[in-house]
């Protein structure tokens, strides 16, 4: 792991995801921009000294010589360092999981993307939400045609997390995050506005072919947005809204999902996760169940206790290191992945979400607020 040390919220998912499941084992990091504060954290999660490093070259150095070097290496750092970390890692024979976004710039994803694909690399991001078993569950009734032609996507993703000005009062997670420099040109769009578009692309199978957005800096003296309302049109005729707010006073992590077809619909709530609404035309609403006898093999893959006992965004996590792990090792054993390690968010998956970020800032700065299409839709 590069990053995800001493108070980061995310490297403590991410060590905590990877191990559920036993497929994983933590065993050499970089932790911090501190040396040595780094190597002390790694040595406290039981790391080997001689594994725990104080940057990521030092960790490249080490491990390419080592015969049991890592398989891979997760990139839980601010946005600004995803590229050229991730470059360093790809070039040196690493495989790569990545936080998204993939990168700060448009430039530096596709580079990346080309990178990864060029080299065979894995790159797996990620997008949590596509590890919850009743997403995949509401994908395959699409893709099977349970509720038509898809006619209308309403995604969002409202947060209260920074409603006041925290990052003037020493909160660091989201001092970085609003900081252009370190972040990127996208303030809630691309930290939480790219989970809700690749969640609602995911789920529809949909490909967006232009938008137009609005966005808004509530907080006085912020530089990045930090409330998006865009409008989305799809390939095809559908249409879309999607939402992202990190001043939305009242929502802990309220990302909903409502996909409306010719014949009925789907709605999908992660604060709820575990149900899946399905209405179809003229008929009863139906509350499928996580862990049912009658869902698809894609969303038992990734069901893990019996239903009426809950599980949530860890297990989401969790199933996304599983699947990359599968991933891997098909790519090594020559086959194909089981269940668990198909429909991953890859490095084309991340660049369409920084490419979606670029278009969502052009579309705002502009002042007729055009229809743009974004590269790499």
């Amino acid at each position: 792991m590069v990053g995800g040390g001493e108070g980061a919220y995310i490297g403590n998912i991410h060590r905590l995801a990877s191990r559920l499941d036993g497929h994983w084992q933590l065993v050499a990091g970089a932790f911090d921009v501190d040396p040595d504060r780094g190597r002390a954290f790694a040595i406290g999660q039981g790391l080997d000294p001689a594994r725990s490093y104080g940057t990521c070259q030092e960790l490249i150095a080490g491990e390419s010589g080592r015969a049991d070097r890592v398989d891979a290496v997760a990139i839980c750092t601010p946005n600004f360092t995803h590229y050229p970390i991730a470059k360093a890692l790809i070039e040196a024979g690493f495989d790569v999981i990545c936080e998204k976004p993939l990168t700060a710039t448009l430039a530096d994803a596709v580079a990346l993307e080309r990178l990864a694909r060029e080299s065979g690399r894995f790159v797996g991001v990620t997008y949590t939400y596509c590890g919850y078993p009743m997403v995949h569950e509401a994908r395959v009734r699409i893709a099977r045609g349970e509720i038509g032609a898809v006619r209308t996507v309403q995604v969002e993703y409202p947060l209260e997390w920074m409603a006041a000005p925290i990052e003037r009062a020493g909160n660091a997670q989201a001092a970085w995050r609003t900081d252009p420099k370190k972040n990127g040109r996208g303030g809630s769009i691309g930290d939480i506005g790219t989970h809700a578009y690749h969640l609602a692309g995911f789920v529809t199978g949909l490909k967006l072919d232009s938008l137009t957005a609005d966005l808004a800096t509530f907080v006085n003296g912020r530089a990045l947005d930090d409330n998006a309302h865009v409008m989305l049109r799809y390939q095809g005729g559908a249409r879309g809204l999607l939402w992202s707010s990190q001043v939305a006073i009242g929502n802990s992590n309220g990302v909903r999902l409502r996909v409306f077809g010719e014949t009925g619909s789907l709605q999908w709530f992660q604060e709820q996760p575990n149900e899946l609404i399905f209405t179809p035309l003229d008929g009863r609403v139906q509350t499928l169940k996580r862990g049912a006898d009658e869902m698809s093999v894609d969303a038992k893959a990734r069901t893990r206790t019996p239903p009426g006992h809950p599980e949530g965004y860890l297990e989401a996590f969790a199933n996304l290191y599983a699947g990359f792990a599968e991933a891997i090792r098909a790519r090594r054993e020559n086959r194909v992945p089981g269940p668990i390690g198909q429909n991953l968010p890859l490095a084309h998956d991340g660049l369409k979400g920084v490419a979606f970020v670029e278009a969502v800032v052009d579309s705002a700065e502009a002042a007729d607020q055009p229809w743009i299409t974004p590269v790499a839709v």
